[in-house]
C-alpha cells in the first residue's frame, strides 16, 4: 500500500472515530471557554476557537516534520499528524455549531456537517443540486432540516470526495516532511497552517454570522425548508 493510501485510510478511521467522541467534547469545549472568558460574546469565543485551532494544528504539522529526521519514525510520525488534523477539524467544526445554537446528535448530520466544512465549494454546490435549494449558510440546514434520505445520499457522495482529497493532500506532505530537519518541520507546520485557515474561511461559509448574544432566541431563529424542499432529488457522483 502506497503512502498516499496509507494516509486515505487513516483520514477515514479519524473521522469516523472523531464523529463519535468529539461531540460530547464539543459541547464540555465550548462550556469550559465560556467559564474561563464570561464576558465574551458569541463571536470573540468564535475567534478563540479559530486561535486555538489553528495553533493547534500548525504545532501538529510542525512536530511531524521534525520527527521525520528520526530513522524510521517519520513516515508513522506524520500519518499520525493525518489523524490529528482531522480530529482537531470535526472538534472545531462541532465546537462552532455549540455556539450557534446547533446540537447535531444524529450522526449522518454530524457526518455532513464536517464534510460541508472541510470540502467547503464543492460540497456547498452538491447540497444546492441535491436539495433543490440555494443560499448560504448550510449549517442549521442540514442539523435540523434536510429530510435524512437526502442526507444520507450527499454523505455517500461526499465521503469518498473528502477522503481522497484530504488523504491524498497529507499523503503528499508525508513524502514531503523526510527531508532534513528545519526544512521539514516548516513543511509540516506550513501544509498544516493552509489546510487550518481554508477550514476557518469555509466554516464562515457555512455557518454564517455569529449569533449577536448567548440568549437561546438569538441563536436558532433561520427559518427551516418549505414544502417545495421537503422531497429533495438526489445527489449523484456527477453532479458533486
Amino acid at each position: 500500500m502506497s503512502k498516499a493510501d496509507d494516509a486515505k485510510s487513516l483520514v477515514q478511521q479519524a473521522l469516523d472515530k472523531a464523529l463519535v467522541a468529539q461531540q460530547p467534547l464539543a459541547g464540555k469545549n465550548v462550556e469550559r471557554l465560556r467559564r474561563v472568558h464570561p464576558d465574551d460574546t458569541p463571536q470573540e469565543l468564535i475567534r478563540r476557537l479559530d486561535r486555538y485551532y489553528l495553533t493547534g494544528v500548525t504545532a501538529s504539522g510542525g512536530a511531524s516534520g521534525a520527527a521525520a529526521v528520526v530513522p524510521g519514525a517519520g513516515i508513522p510520525t506524520s500519518l499520525a499528524d493525518v489523524m490529528l488534523f482531522t480530529e482537531a477539524s470535526v472538534l472545531y467544526t462541532l465546537s462552532l455549531a455549540e455556539v450557534h445554537g446547533m446540537h447535531p446528535e444524529d450522526l449522518e448530520r454530524r457526518r455532513l456537517l464536517v464534510l460541508t466544512v472541510l470540502l467547503g465549494d464543492g460540497a456547498t454546490r452538491a447540497l444546492e443540486k441535491g436539495v433543490r435549494r440555494t443560499g448560504p449558510y448550510w449549517a442549521r440546514r442540514i442539523v435540523d432540516a434536510i429530510p435524512m434520505s437526502a442526507i444520507n445520499r450527499a454523505n455517500k457522495v461526499l465521503g469518498p470526495r473528502f477522503i481522497t482529497k484530504y488523504g491524498t493532500k497529507q499523503g503528499v506532505l508525508v513524502l514531503g516532511k523526510q527531508v532534513p530537519l528545519g526544512i521539514g518541520a516548516a513543511l509540516g507546520a506550513g501544509g498544516n497552517h493552509v489546510f487550518g485557515r481554508l477550514t476557518i474561511k469555509s466554516a464562515r461559509a457555512v455557518f454564517g454570522p455569529p449569533p449577536p448574544s448567548w440568549d437561546a432566541d438569538d441563536r436558532g431563529d433561520e427559518a427551516p425548508f418549505g414544502p417545495d424542499t421537503e422531497e429533495p432529488g438526489s445527489v449523484t457522483p456527477t453532479e458533486a
